[in-house]
């Protein structure tokens, strides 16, 4: 019987003992729910004014530079310079081979010459011709008088009718020559022209071709770097072949595509006499002088001229550029992180919470140190207000933060 009820006995005692336990065990704490704050960096909003600047990349150019061509064909006798190399003006650059330039200036002297001999003989026929005329009008009246007589001879029977032709064949060569000799007369001064005219163009071409033996001989016009050489000593150049390039070392530019949404801005600041500088990485120093003349939908090229020794530039290098841009009024520098999507940032208000704000967004401007900052400027941007510098992922207008730390507000 016993048997039967000890696993009742054990069961009840369970249950008696773990009603036992639960009257006597502690009450539970109760736990209130608490809001989370975020720890949060602020600055102080001090608008002020500030001058944005724009990165651009553009193309060192040398506008001024210069390929030289031959002037005469010839082979080249010298070429004492190499490219890159920098050269004084004045320096001899390259020269053609004397023998070969010599015969040109020795055909147009000879041109000149003849023409001038051609004139000369002209006048003298002039001359000539008008001496001879008035033997040959005495000779023309003496055919006259002389057919008169014999024509007055005919009509009495004392001549025969072949004496009489005679007469007239005589007075008709007479006649004949004597206007020969008067076109000729006539037509002197037009010869004289056109041989004059020839003469002109000898001597102008004579001038061309002492200018081209001048320029046979190749010298630096200017102070420069030599590029682009194309022959060597020995080489057979024709007339007007390229023979090599310089360029100035003053006066280079650059060019850079400016977008279209500050193309308006930096117009107007160049119509309204703004100095608009660039530097480079390298502190070159460059200004914008003016905007190219065409331009397409990614942009226009903006060109800058370089301030002082080029530094070690040379054209077609691609060099980054920051252009500082006109100034702006009532702006405030804020770090890239401060901004929530294209237009907008939080501040902190008294009581703890975020609030966000439109703003609209200038552009960069770069600190003392040479960090990158933002610039915006928007009607809710008033002095003394605490702007939210940490970019919270979760960010929303009423969320509550605190300063990080005593140095987490800053003033700007």
């Amino acid at each position: 019987m016993l048997k039967r009820l000890l696993p009742l006995i054990i069961i009840a005692v369970g249950i008696a003992i773990f009603m036992v336990l639960k009257a006597t065990r502690p009450e539970p704490v109760e736990v209130l729910a608490m809001e989370r704050s975020w720890r949060v960096e602020v600055q102080r909003i001090e608008p002020a004014s500030r001058v944005p600047v724009l990165s651009l990349y553009g193309e060192v150019m040398a506008p001024d530079q210069q390929t030289i061509t031959a002037t005469l064909a010839g082979r080249v006798a010298q070429r004492p310079v190499s490219e890159g190399m920098s050269v004084k003006q004045g320096q001899l650059l390259l020269s053609l081979d004397e023998a070969d330039i010599a015969p040109a200036l020795t055909q147009a002297q000879a041109q000149v010459d003849d023409l001038e001999a051609q004139i000369r003989l002209e006048h003298v026929r002039y001359r000539n011709d008008q001496a001879a005329l008035e033997s040959e009008k005495a000779i023309l009246a003496n055919a006259r008088r002389q057919f008169e007589r014999i024509a007055s001879l005919v009509g009495r029977n004392l001549a025969s009718r072949e004496n009489l032709e005679g007469a007239t064949d005589a007075l008709a060569r007479a006649e004949l020559t004597v206007s020969t000799r008067q076109r000729a007369i006539q037509e002197h001064p037009a010869r004289l022209q056109s041989i004059e005219a020839k003469l002109a163009q000898a001597r102008a071409n004579l001038i061309a071709t002492k200018r081209d033996i001048e320029r046979a001989t190749v010298v630096a016009p200017f102070n420069g770097v030599v590029t682009g050489i194309q022959v060597a000593v020995g080489d057979q150049v024709s007339r007007n072949e390229a023979l090599l390039s310089m360029y100035p070392e003053q006066g280079m530019e650059v060019r850079a595509r400016v977008p279209q949404v500050f193309q308006a801005e930096l117009m107007t600041a160049l119509e309204q006499g703004y100095e608009l500088t660039a530097f480079s990485e390298q502190d070159h120093e460059f200004v914008l002088t003016r905007f190219a003349g065409l331009s397409d939908p990614a942009g226009t090229e903006a060109i800058l001229k370089l301030q002082g020794p080029p530094g070690g530039l040379r054209p077609g290098a691609l060099l980054p550029l920051t252009l500082k841009r006109p100034a702006r009024k009532q702006v405030v520098e804020v770090p890239f992180s401060a901004l929530y999507g294209a237009d907008s940032v939080y501040l902190m208000t008294d009581e703890g919470r975020m609030t966000r704000v439109m703003v609209e967004r200038i552009g960069e401007a770069q600190s003392n140190n040479g960090e990158r900052r933002l610039l915006i400027s928007g009607e809710h941007l008033r002095p003394g207000a605490r702007l939210i510098t940490t970019h919270l992922p979760n960010a929303v207008t009423g969320l509550k933060v605190e300063l990080a730390d005593t140095g987490g507000e800053r003033s700007r």
